[in-house]
């Protein structure tokens, strides 16, 4: 279980490190990485504190506490991906939006610039 709970430990201190790497090289921005942030936090302070683990495990009735912290983590994960997966979503709706909004703007600068190649001739 120890072994386990050191993994678990080095694998959230990781995630940490990635983290805060990332916003400080701009490859990730801060409101996004604030979920990751949360989750990885929650794992450090569940691989961390015995009695937050076993109180969690008999909470949800799992007989082997560094279980409990796996499902929980395992769990913030999933939320964490469902929620960029909307952001995802949206930021592809936006993006055809705007796309055909250019098109629209280059077809009429091009029958702009037809026009006036016309009555100049």
């Amino acid at each position: 279980m120890d072994r386990l709970l050191l993994v678990m430990t080095g694998i959230s201190i990781a995630l940490i490190a990635m983290i805060l790497f990332s916003i400080r090289r701009a490859h990730i921005r801060v409101e996004y990485s604030v979920s990751w942030f949360g989750a990885a936090v929650a794992l450090l302070v569940f691989s961390r504190s015995h009695w937050m683990m076993e109180s969690l495990a008999n909470a949800l009735g799992i007989s082997y506490p560094p279980m409990a912290i796996l499902f929980v983590v395992l769990s913030l994960f999933l939320v964490v991906l469902y929620r960029f997966s909307m952001i995802i979503s949206d930021l592809k709706d936006s993006n055809i939006a705007l796309a055909q909004k250019v098109a629209i703007l280059e077809f009429q600068i091009q029958s702009i610039h037809e026009e006036q190649q016309k009555s100049a001739s």
